[in-house]
């Protein structure tokens, strides 16, 4: 008997990881079927809509962008403490949380990421596969869905864990959080795109009797283009009711500025949610945005290309072209 009310659902947990491996190769499958149904021409060149979002994510989610084939993408996050500290903590500029993350184009459709963040020293990882990718040219595939799979770890030491209490045997199960989202979204203009996120968060250890392993959400997160360089980005994420206790939370919100400036991304923007993974921002934002408990903040991305497959096809090709006289 568990006198604390604390939960674990391990066979969730199994069937969510066999959900997670089956899931993308059924993924691949479907792509060219889906293709051809929707009229691919096969007189025209294909040619995929890009730039829906200057960056991977739209602030803290995840955006309908890919990391490119062969390309490392080394992303700084941070966010000062709340605005609401007031002059005792400089407005938030006192505090700071961080996260510092690598992301890898395994090829143009699927990507795989991993981080540490400083919000309860959790380790976290992620892939994300294109199942559909919306057109320019060449067939009439009208959005973009991608899917995501992420899990997280806390690291704290065992007395300073959510659900710590005296005599409580500190599993490693206990400290993973697991999250499934899918990203539908379509690019309307060179001006404007809209996304929405809908998702699941599953936490294998809760606190209370009450607390539920499995939160379902959904996000919807929107790109407007200023100018040439310069966008406003918003996210929102909504915990569907009726999933338990909630009181001490809020819903994620940010808003924010994408700054493109050649190899960089630079982010600068306002939100109530102090993590940058899903456990964190989807199911433990405490802050109240029309409160003042707001973070600002920045994330920065910087692109290295460490493989160029097409330049490789290029010098064989080459290579193998006979040489003139």
């Amino acid at each position: 008997m568990n006198p604390f009310g604390l939960n674990r659902n391990r066979s969730m947990r199994t069937e969510l990881l066999v959900l997670a491996v089956a899931f993308a190769p059924t993924a691949l499958l479907a792509q060219d079927d889906l293709l051809q149904l929707l009229g691919n021409d096969s007189t025209k060149s294909v040619e995929y809509t890009t730039a829906s979002f200057k960056s991977t994510r739209v602030i803290n989610g995840h955006s309908l962008e890919n990391t490119p084939h062969g390309v490392l993408d080394f992303r700084i996050g941070h966010r000062f403490g709340f605005l609401s500290t007031g002059v005792q903590e400089l407005y938030g500029l006192d505090q700071a949380t961080i996260r510092l993350g690598f992301d890898y184009g395994l090829t143009d459709r699927l990507m795989v990421g991993f981080g540490r963040s400083s919000y309860q020293k959790t380790l976290d990882g992620f892939a994300k596969f294109k199942v559909l990718r919306q057109c320019d040219q060449g067939c009439r595939m009208p959005v973009t869905v991608a899917v995501v799979a992420a899990a997280s770890a806390t690291t704290l030491a065992e007395d300073k864990v959510p659900w710590y209490f005296d005599g409580i045997q500190d599993y490693f199960t206990h400290r993973l959080a697991y999250s499934f989202q899918a990203v539908v979204g379509r690019k309307f203009s060179e001006e404007f795109s809209l996304q929405l996120t809908p998702g699941v968060v599953h936490r294998n250890l809760v606190a209370g009797p009450d607390d539920r392993n499995d939160l379902m959400n959904i996000g919807i997160a929107g790109r407007l283009k200023l100018s040439k360089r310069v966008a406003v980005n918003a996210e929102y994420f909504y915990v569907l009711p009726d999933q338990g206790p909630r009181e001490a939370f809020h819903n994620s919100l940010a808003v924010g500025f994408d700054i493109e400036t050649g190899g960089h991304v630079f982010q600068l923007h306002f939100t109530n949610s102090t993590g940058m993974f899903e456990r964190a921002f989807i199911t433990e934002t405490t802050g109240d945005f029309f409160d003042g408990d707001i973070h600002f903040g920045f994330n920065i991305s910087r692109v290295f290309t460490l493989y160029a497959p097409k330049a490789k096809a290029k010098g064989k090709l080459d290579k193998a072209s006979p040489a003139a006289d």
